[in-house]
C-alpha cells in the first residue's frame, strides 16, 4: 500500500481550499481517488480481483501515470476504467472540484458556472461534465425498503406556457416523491400522476408496516388498502395535525420540492424532460446526506461512480 493510500483524507475535513491544495495535480487527485473507489486496494474492474499476487502497479518511465495490471485478466487499467471518468480528458484535479461544487452547492451550480470556474474550453463539456455527475448519483437499485413514517405527494416541474392558466401541465413533468421521516427520499418521473401509478411507487418502495402520510387527494384514496395511511386536508388550511402521539403532515417531502424548484427555476433555469430524472438524482443526493459535511457528501458521491459509465452519445439518449 502506498503512503498516499495509508493516509486516507477525512471527508469531513474535505472544503474548497483544502481540494486546491492537496489535488494541485493531477497525480496527487489520482492518489486520493484510489483510496476512495480501491479501500482494499488496487482493484481489477473487470475480475474485482484485489489480491496483491495478481494485480501489482507498473513501474517505468514509459508507463503512464498510475497504470496497474492484472494477470488473471492480462489487461492494463487505472482507478478510472469503468467509471464516469473513463475516457475523458478533463484533468482529474478539475473533475474533483466539480464533484465538490455539485455536492455542497444546496440548489445546484449551472454548467455555464461551472465552465467559467473551471475554464472548461467548451459549455458542452461542462454539461456532459454534470450530466456524468448526475449519472453516477442515480441510484440503480434500493437493497431495502423505505419505513417508519413516510411522507408522499407529488409536484409538477417545468416553465408556463404564454396564454395558458396557472394549472396548465401540458408541458410539465409529473415527479413523485418519497420521503422517510428522519431518512432518505426518493423522487421518480411518472408518466401519469393517479390512483394506480401512485399505488405501485408505495407498494414498491415501502415496507408493509410503514406509515404513509399523503394530502387529501382523491388519488391517495385506496392507500388504506395496503399501508397504513393518514391525510391532512390542505384545502382546509389543514398542514399538520396532532393524532395518536405523532404529526400528521407531508411538509417534509413539500420541503424537499421547494429546493428542487429553486434550483430548476433560479440555478437552471430550464431543464428538459430527457435529463430531469439526472437532476432528481443530484437534488435526492443532497438531501440523503444532508447530515454529512460538504466533504463527506462528496467522497459518498465518488464512491457511487464506480461501475458506471456515460458516453456523450448516451447523455444525449438518456
Amino acid at each position: 500500500m502506498s503512503v498516499m493510500q495509508a493516509s486516507k483524507p477525512l471527508p469531513e475535513g474535505l472544503t474548497l481550499d483544502t481540494i486546491l491544495v492537496k489535488f494541485a495535480t493531477d497525480t496527487k487527485a489520482r492518489n486520493f481517488l484510489e483510496t476512495w473507489l480501491w479501500p482494499d486496494g488496487p482493484t481489477c474492474p473487470r475480475c474485482k480481483s484485489n489480491d496483491p499476487a495478481a494485480v501489482y502497479k507498473m513501474t517505468g518511465k514509459s508507463i503512464r501515470p498510475g497504470l496497474h495490471n492484472c494477470r488473471n485478466c492480462k489487461r492494463a487499467f487505472t482507478v478510472t476504467v469503468g467509471t464516469i471518468f473513463e475516457d475523458s480528458h478533463i484533468p482529474l484535479r478539475k473533475w474533483i472540484v466539480a464533484w465538490f461544487l455539485l455536492c455542497s452547492s444546496k440548489k445546484g451550480i449551472s454548467s455555464l458556472q461551472l465552465q467559467r470556474i473551471l475554464d472548461l474550453g467548451s459549455y458542452r463539456t461542462a454539461l456532459f461534465m454534470t450530466h456524468r455527475i448526475r449519472h453516477a448519483l442515480k441510484e440503480t437499485s434500493f437493497a431495502e425498503k423505505l419505513n417508519g413514517t413516510v411522507e408522499v405527494d407529488e409536484t409538477y416541474v417545468g416553465g408556463k406556457v404564454v396564454g395558458k392558466g396557472k394549472g396548465y401541465r401540458g408541458n410539465k413533468s409529473n415527479v413523485v416523491s418519497l420521503v422517510q421521516r428522519d431518512g432518505t427520499k426518493r423522487s421518480m418521473i411518472v408518466e401519469r400522476v393517479n390512483a394506480h401509478t401512485l399505488e405501485a411507487a408505495i407498494h414498491e418502495h415501502t415496507t408493509k408496516d410503514a406509515h404513509v402520510m399523503t394530502d387529501e387527494a382523491n388519488i391517495y384514496l385506496q392507500v388504506h388498502k395496503t399501508r397504513r395511511h393518514t391525510s391532512v386536508h390542505h384545502r382546509s388550511k389543514e398542514y399538520a395535525r396532532q393524532e395518536n402521539g405523532f404529526v400528521a403532515h407531508t411538509n417534509t417531502a413539500e420541503s424537499s420540492f421547494s429546493l428542487l424548484k429553486r434550483g430548476v427555476y433560479g440555478t437552471f433555469h430550464s431543464v428538459s424532460k430527457k435529463h430531469l430524472h439526472l437532476y432528481l438524482a443530484e437534488f435526492d443526493h443532497r438531501w440523503n446526506t444532508r447530515k454529512n459535511t460538504d466533504g463527506e457528501r462528496t467522497v459518498a458521491g465518488i464512491k457511487k461512480s464506480k461501475g458506471k459509465r456515460l458516453t456523450y452519445q448516451g447523455s444525449r439518449a438518456t
